[in-house]
C-alpha cells in the first residue's frame, strides 16, 4: 500500500523504548501480526485490522512518533486484537472489553520499567477510562510530546498566546482566543470562521 513499508523484525526495535521489544515480540508472534510502520498519518496514529480468509492480524503504527507514543499507539491496537481473539467481533470497538484488555496489557508494560515516571504517572490515570484513540488523553499528550524532536516554533495551541496567531500543518492562520470548556476558539484569519482546537493540538508560531 502506498505510504506504507513494512516493519523488519531487525529494525522495530529502534522504534522502541529500550527494554520493550522481547515483551512486544511475545505478542506479535503469540497472535501472528503483520506489523507495518507507515509514515505520518493527520488522522490516525496507528490502526488494526482482523484476521480474514486466513491472513494474518494486520496493525500499522506511524513511524514518525517517539519511542514511547509509539509503544502507546502499538499497545492501544495489539488491544484490539486480544480483545477481538478473547471475546469475538460483537463487542464495541472501545467498550468495557476493550478498556480491561488495554488496561491490562499497559500494566504489564509499566510493570517492566521501560517508561519515564512521568509518562507512567499519565498511562496511570488513562487506564482509569481509556480514551478512543492513542495518545488521546490530554494530559498523556502533554508528556509524550516532551520526548519529541521539534523545531523552536512548534508548539501547542495551549500555549500560543492570547490574540497571537499560529499556523496550521496545511498553511492556514488562525488568532487564538479564549478557552471553551476543553476546547480553544480559534479565528482563522482569511476567512474570519470560528474553529475549536484542542488544547494540545500541534501547530506553529506565526508572526
Amino acid at each position: 500500500m502506498r505510504g506504507k513499508r513494512e516493519a523488519p523484525i531487525s529494525t522495530l526495535e529502534s522504534f522502541l523504548p529500550p527494554g520493550s521489544y522481547d515483551a512486544v515480540m511475545q505478542y506479535l508472534h503469540h497472535y501472528k501480526v503483520h506489523l507495518t510502520i507507515t509514515r505520518e498519518r493527520k488522522t490516525v496514529l496507528g490502526d488494526y485490522r482482523f484476521a480474514v480468509n486466513g491472513k494474518n492480524h494486520r496493525i500499522s503504527v506511524n513511524g514518525n512518533l517517539n519511542a514511547y507514543a509509539f509503544l502507546v499507539t502499538l499497545l492501544h491496537e495489539l488491544a484490539h486484537l486480544v480483545a477481538f481473539v478473547n471475546y469475538g467481533n460483537r463487542i464495541d470497538a472501545h467498550g468495557v472489553e476493550w478498556k480491561k484488555t488495554y488496561g491490562e496489557i499497559l500494566h504489564q508494560f509499566i510493570l517492566l520499567n521501560v517508561l519515564p515516571e512521568d509518562v507512567k504517572t499519565e498511562i496511570k490515570n488513562m487506564m482509569k477510562n481509556p480514551p478512543a484513540s492513542s495518545c488521546a488523553e490530554e494530559g498523556l499528550s502533554r508528556v509524550l510530546r516532551n520526548y519529541d524532536a521539534r523545531s523552536a516554533n512548534r508548539i501547542l495551541v495551549e500555549e500560543v498566546p492570547m490574540n497571537g496567531l499560529f499556523r496550521t500543518e496545511d498553511g492556514r492562520i488562525f488568532r487564538r482566543e479564549n478557552q471553551l470548556r476543553k476546547r480553544i476558539k480559534c479565528i482563522e484569519i482569511k476567512t474570519g470562521r470560528t474553529y475549536l482546537f484542542s488544547p494540545v493540538y500541534d501547530v506553529y508560531l506565526s508572526t
